[in-house]
This record gives structure tokens, sequence and C-alpha cells, in this order.
């Protein structure tokens, strides 16, 4: 039997401070799934990492393979300079069919801080697309997030979870900056970064009657095509310690390993805003603004985390749906389950038809060297008897080898006739 597993650690459990250590960016997890390979190369594995999660999705044909807690723990503390005992007790782990479980549920949307928010299911693509370009997938992660992806679609297209959603940028808007704020379209916003979240932010603050937007981004081009989407204007980057100090609203969601404003950059130019109230919200894992800065006057600084109570909030409104998106799961988890134990017995199969019929050829052999009177239709009649013994002494075995593969069981079985029949692996 195959050996699944996920280890790693998320919003559930994990505080932000741990995770943005952990956190990988884009342009390192194809170094970070190289050194993988190189210290465990029987393992397959996929490296997922968002703001709310760091996971590891690892498979091995060998059931005595796989890592341990222990050893992925010295594996992100020696690629981000950590302790490994700094971090062991963050991780969680989960194996087997609870693993398998825990992947479709992160795909459908089910397990994120804002269930049904749209951006989980890219990022579960593009992290299994980075492993394969990376060549650390193999057969079981591709069966396994092939699996995840056709899970995620089922939860949006038999649910009402992700329809009418209410996603990070939205709960930040819709419930955080309207406590400041009773209007927007008189505010000047400042967004830093120009991925994916501040394109989600920026609709949403445009939907709400945001008007004067100023985008920032180390990459002037890709700043700009955002800006013109939203009939917003870009700045240098090296701008935006005088644009922070200027602006109304902030939403930072960069993917910068270090804060890109610090509490001594808006220290410097905090005179400029004569006491008016600024809001800013810190998307990013790690996070772009230095906790510090919400310590000055005037303030209102919110880190991902900060949306926990809204999100639970959230969660609650669809828990109608639980019960609909939890019965696909179930149904899913089975049948993926059901094919890979099929899976785990085809090799045991055929070794053992193979073994019954080289026993039949050889027997067949020394029958007929006796019997040379034997005419060749005298001799396939006979041939046909042996096949047909065999097939029939082996089909009971088989059936319920089948029958519990099919139902997902442990195949006891399996071991068991790989012990009468001799059979190695």
């Amino acid at each position: 039997m195959m050996k699944l597993q996920i280890i790693g650690c998320s919003h559930h459990t994990t505080p932000v401070e741990i995770r943005e250590r952990l956190a990988f960016h884009p342009e390192q997890i194809p170094a970070a799934l190289q050194q993988l390979r190189d210290r465990f190369p029987a393992s397959e594995a996929v490296l997922l990492s968002t703001c709310n999660r760091v996971e590891l999705f690892l498979a091995d044909e060998d059931p005595r393979g796989g890592l341990s807690q222990n050893e992925v723990a010295d594996f992100l503390a020696d690629f981000h300079g950590l302790k490994a005992v700094d971090i062991l007790n963050d991780l969680f782990e989960r194996t087997g069919e609870d693993a398998i479980r825990h992947l479709f549920s992160v795909a459908g949307s089910l397990d994120s801080m804002v269930v049904g928010e749209p951006q989980i299911l890219s990022q579960v693509k593009r992290a299994y697309e980075l492993a394969i370009n990376g060549r650390s997938d193999g057969p079981l992660t591709h069966a396994a997030f092939q699996a995840a992806i056709r899970v995620a679609k089922r939860v949006a297209n038999e649910t009402s979870i992700q329809r009418r959603r209410l996603s990070v940028p939205s709960i930040a808007v819709a419930d955080f900056a309207r406590q400041i704020f009773e209007r927007f379209d008189d505010k000047r916003v400042l967004v830093i970064g120009a991925g994916e979240m501040a394109e989600e932010t920026l609709r949403y603050l445009v939907d709400e009657g945001a008007r004067d937007i100023t985008i920032v981004n180390r990459h002037f081009e890709r700043g700009n095509k955002l800006a013109e989407a939203f009939n917003g204007r870009v700045e240098p980057f090296e701008r935006r310690f005088e644009l922070f100090a200027d602006a109304d609203l902030v939403i930072s969601t960069t993917g910068a390993a270090e804060p890109v404003i610090t509490r001594e950059n808006y220290a410097a130019v905090q005179h400029r805003r004569n006491q008016r109230p600024l809001f800013v919200l810190d998307l990013a894992v790690p996070r772009d603004i230095e906790p510090e800065v919400g310590d000055l006057i005037g303030v209102y600084l919110y880190s991902i985390d900060d949306l926990q109570r809204a999100c639970e909030s959230n969660r609650r409104a669809r828990e109608k749906e639980w019960p609909k998106a939890d019965k696909i799961l179930d149904e899913e988890t089975a049948r993926f389950m059901a094919d890979l134990n099929h899976r785990a017995t085809g090799p045991t199969i055929k070794r053992l038809k193979a073994t019954a019929n080289d026993l039949k050829d050889k027997e067949l052999a020394r029958l007929f060297n006796k019997l040379d009177e034997l005419d060749e239709k005298s001799q396939e009649e006979i041939g046909h008897s042996f096949e047909r013994l065999i097939n029939k002494l082996l089909h009971p075995p088989l059936e319920s080898l089948r029958d519990e593969a099919q139902s997902g069981a442990p195949l006891r079985l399996l071991e068991a006739l790989k012990k009468l029949f001799q059979i190695k692996d």
C-alpha cells in the first residue's frame, strides 16, 4: 500500500507570526522542491504556500516510506534559517484517507479562512504546476491533485458555498474599512502590490465608490496595467513612503520577504497627515507593514489574522450548505481511496496470475512429455481444462480482494495473499 501525507501549518492553529516565517515566495518554491528531491528522492512532493497555509503534500509508493514531522521541520527550518525545535509543534500531519480529504477540502475552499473564497483553487493548481515543472510530482500526486480539482468543481456547481462568495478583500472593505469611513469616493486609496489580491480588493473598493487610486509596485509595468484597468495611476515603488502618508486607505499585498513600510519609515512622514485617520489593511504574509505602525496615533492597522472573527461569521452563514459539501467530500474521498486500493492490488494480482500460469505451463509440458501419443486437439483440450481450473481456483480470493479494494477498507487480504502464495514485492 502507498503512503500519502500532508504535513504543514495553517491559520486554524498557527498564528501569522509563525506562518510568515515559514511562507515561501513563488520564486523560492522551485529551489525548495529541488532540495526536497535531493533529500528524499523516493517521495513525491507538492508545496502549497498561501497567506493562510504552508503545506507539503507527500506521496510514496512504499508504505514504509514518506517523511516524518521531524524531517519536514528540519527541511523548513534549514530553508528559512530557523531552528526546527521552534516550529515543530506548529506542524500538523494527516495521512492516508485523512490527507486526501484535507486536500479536497482545501481545493474546494472549505478549509479557507473565508469559506468559498475564489483564489485557493488557482493556488492549488499553481502549486501542482510548479511540482510538475520541478519534477517532484509523480503518479500519486497527479491522481490526487486531478481529483482535487474535480472535487472543487463539484462543490462550486452543486452547492451555493461559492456563490455570492465573500473573499478576504470583500470582508476587509465591507466589515473593516466601513468602520472607519462612511464613504470612499472622497478617499485617497493606495495599493502596494499588483497581484490577484490587490486586483480583487480594488474591484470591491471601486464598487464602493473609490475613485482616487494610486498603485505602487516593484515591477512598474505590471502596476501600470492594473492602474489602467481601474482608471488609477501608477507611481514608482520608491515613493511609497510619502504616498503612504498622503493616503486615507492603504491596501498592501506584496510578496516581499521584509516589511515594505516600517515604523521608522512612517514616523518620518507622519507630520504630513495632520492627524487624519489612516486605515491600513495588510493582506500579505509575511506582513508588509511593521506591526508597530499600528501603535501610532490615527492609524488603524489590520493584518490577515484580524479578519478571523468576520470570517467565522461568514462560515456560520454558510453552514446550511455544509451537509451538501461534506457529502461530496465523503463520496470523492471514498472514490479516490477505492481507486488507490485497486491500484495497489493490481501488481499482486498480476504476479499471482503469472505464477499460476507458469506452474500450469510447466505441468502441461511434463504431462505431454509422458503422453506423447496425444494428438494436438487433445493437448489443446487438456490445456483449456487446466486454464479453467486455475481461473476457478483463483476467482474467489481475487474477487474478495477486489471487493475489499472497492470498499476502501484496509487491504488485509492483500497482505494475506502475498504471504500465502509467497509473492514478493
